[in-house]
C-alpha cells in the first residue's frame, strides 16, 4: 500500500480537498476526527486532559471545551506539546486500526493537519499539500471563527511555515482560487494516486 499524507495550514481547505478525495473513493483517515474521538466523554484521552489542565476545560455537559483548551495551548508553547503528549499517541493508534481495516487497492489518505511539526511527512510515500497565501488564511479565520487578526496570527505561528509545508511536497493544490479549480485540480491528483 502507498502511505498517503494530506496536510495544510488552519483555514487552507484541506477538509474540503479530503471531501473530494472521498467522494472519489479515497479511504479518509483525519486525525481531525480522531483528535475529537480521542478526547470524546468517557475516554482515558479526556481523563489525561482534565488531569493536566483541570476541570475549566470542559463543558457543562462534561465533553471538552475546545476554544478554553485552545485559548491556553495557543498562548503557551509547553501547554500545547503536554497536550499533544497525551493526544498524539492515541491518535497514531487508531489511525493504524483504521488503515488496517481498509479495503485491498483502496486509495488509504491520512489527513494530517500537523504533518510538518510533528516531523511525520518521511513516513509517506505521497505528501499532499493544500496551499494557500497566509492573508487568505487570516481572512478565512476571522470569518469563519469570528477570530481577531491577532488570534488568527497566533494559531498561524503555533504551525509550520507555508515554505516548510511547501517544501516536503510531492503535489500542492492551490486553493486560492473557486470551488471549479478546485475540483479540476483534485481531478488531476486522484488520477495520478491511481496510476502511482
Amino acid at each position: 500500500m502507498t502511505h498517503i499524507a494530506l496536510t495544510g495550514g488552519i483555514a487552507s481547505g484541506k477538509s474540503a480537498v479530503a471531501d473530494l478525495l472521498a467522494a472519489k473513493g479515497a479511504v479518509l483517515v483525519d486525525s481531525d476526527v480522531l483528535a475529537r474521538e480521542v478526547v470524546a466523554p468517557g475516554t482515558p484521552g479526556l481523563a489525561a486532559v482534565v488531569q493536566r489542565f483541570g476541570e475549566g476545560i470542559l463543558r457543562p455537559d462534561g465533553a471538552l471545551d475546545r476554544p478554553a483548551l485552545g485559548a491556553i495551548v495557543f498562548a503557551d508553547p509547553d501547554a500545547r506539546a503536554d497536550l499533544e503528549a497525551i493526544t498524539h499517541p492515541r491518535i497514531r493508534a487508531r489511525a493504524g486500526e483504521l488503515r488496517a481495516e481498509a479495503p485491498a487497492g483502496a486509495v488509504v489518505i491520512d489527513v494530517i493537519p500537523l504533518l510538518v511539526e510533528g516531523d511525520l511527512s518521511g513516513r509517506f510515500d505521497v505528501v499532499i499539500v493544500v496551499d494557500v497565501p497566509v492573508e487568505v488564511q487570516v481572512e478565512r479565520l476571522r470569518r469563519r471563527d469570528g477570530f481577531t487578526r491577532d488570534e488568527a496570527m497566533w494559531r498561524l505561528a503555533a504551525q509550520a511555515s507555508r515554505e516548510d509545508r511547501l517544501a516536503v511536497a510531492d503535489h500542492v493544490i492551490d486553493n486560492s482560487g473557486d470551488p471549479d479549480a478546485l475540483a479540476e485540480q483534485v481531478d488531476r491528483l486522484w488520477d495520478a494516486l491511481r496510476l502511482g
